[in-house]
């Protein structure tokens, strides 16, 4: 656990001190776009952030790969290149469209040009725990790596409109999955527990922790599409690895729901983006518009129309998030009977937060009511 502390610690400090050295260069320069209809900001505010937090991934990848501890996840290299490479061209793809603004089919190509470069270098979803099958073609494996990972990709970047919104929701999620694959690795390999999901999931844990205190309300810089689509990417690479780690033909029937836990986990924590990214193109395509042009209508737009402060929101991701991957995990732990008693209580918890400002109305009304003098 050291090991990824000092990970951690690592992607935190290079990604904090590189968006210091953005932000400033960012303003001498004068590199920020106008402010847009669709945005909540009122001041110019520089959207590189996303450079500095691949700062923190290549810095900290390559440190990894010096330390001894983990030998065993490099080596196969290939898969280290392969993801660094990957790593680099989303964030230069999502640099371009945050200085240009890039045509949506040019920004999906290079998604999936991206995502392709993983799969075709071994990074894919190997073993599905149904019954013993494990995926025995090159071609499905592949087909279904890329569009997960161009799935999640967007997800996260959709959800970027407001100040910590995506670094929080991911730094959640992420930790969660930590959790997960370190626990799991421990059960698979008690003799080594390194590998490279946890080591991918404790930098992306760093370069969120050194990105919020920048981004935090009122943000002096965003991540942009460079740092939203990075992340995804990352999230994504993560739990595409983990499947490798479970032998499907070792499940038993009491096992299946924590066995799929690899491909649920990243789902359930993006639960709400992905929600949002299917209304958005439902949205966008019934009004004969691109399934990616941009508007306001966005679910944490819609939050704050409905009576959320700007952090109120927020926050609604951030519970909605806990919740979702924390009961996830739960199903590695606990029996069925309890997971589900958490998940009801923390359902209620949640709902109570989001419906907050019209229940709030209401008894405002209702108060107001009872004060009126009767007529006479």
């Amino acid at each position: 656990m050291r090991a990824y502390l000092l990970m951690m610690a690592i992607s935190a400090a290079v990604t904090f001190l590189g968006t210091l050295a953005v932000l400033k260069l960012a303003h001498r320069y004068k590199i920020y776009p106008q402010i847009r209809a669709r945005d909540v900001h009122t001041k110019p505010t520089p959207r590189l952030g996303g450079l500095a937090m691949f700062a923190g991934f290549l810095v900290t990848i390559t440190v990894a790969g010096a330390l001894g501890w983990f030998k065993s996840v490099y080596a196969e290299p290939i898969h280290i290149i392969a993801i660094a490479l990957a790593a680099f061209l989303i964030t230069l793809i999502g640099f371009l469209d945050d200085l240009y603004d890039l045509d949506w089919s040019l920004k999906l190509a290079g998604q999936f040009l991206v995502a392709g470069i993983l799969a075709w270098q071994g990074v894919q979803i190997i073993s599905l725990p149904i019954a013993g099958l494990t995926i025995g073609s090159f071609g499905i494996s592949f087909l279904a790596t890329v569009f997960l990972a161009v799935l999640i990709m967007n997800a996260v970047n959709f959800i970027d409109g407001l100040d910590g919104l995506v670094a929080g929701v991911v730094l959640i999620g992420t930790t969660v999955f930590f959790a997960y694959s370190y626990l799991l690795a421990m059960e698979t390999s008690p003799t080594n527990y390194f590998n490279l999901a946890s080591l991918l999931s404790a930098i992306v844990i760093g370069m969120c922790v050194g990105f919020l205190p920048l981004n935090w309300h009122r943000a002096k810089i965003f991540m942009g599409d460079s740092g939203a689509m990075l992340l995804g990417l990352l999230m994504a690479t993560s739990a595409l690895t983990v499947t490798g780690q479970i032998d499907p033909y070792s499940i038993s029937r009491g096992e299946i729901i924590p066995a799929f836990i690899p491909l649920i986990l990243p789902l359930a924590i993006l639960v709400l983006p992905l929600l949002d990214f299917a209304l958005a193109v439902i949205r966008r395509l019934r009004a004969g518009k691109s399934p990616f042009a941009a508007d306001r209508d966005h679910l944490h737009h819609r939050l704050q129309d409905f009576g959320h402060s700007h952090l109120g929101s927020v926050v609604v991701f951030y519970l909605w998030t806990a919740l979702i991957s924390l009961t996830c995990l739960a199903f590695f732990f606990f029996e069925i009977g309890f997971v589900s008693l958490f998940a009801s209580l923390g359902l209620a918890g949640c709902l109570l937060f989001t419906l907050w400002p019209s229940l709030k109305r209401r008894l405002r009304a209702n108060g107001k009511s009872n004060r009126k003098e009767p007529v006479v």
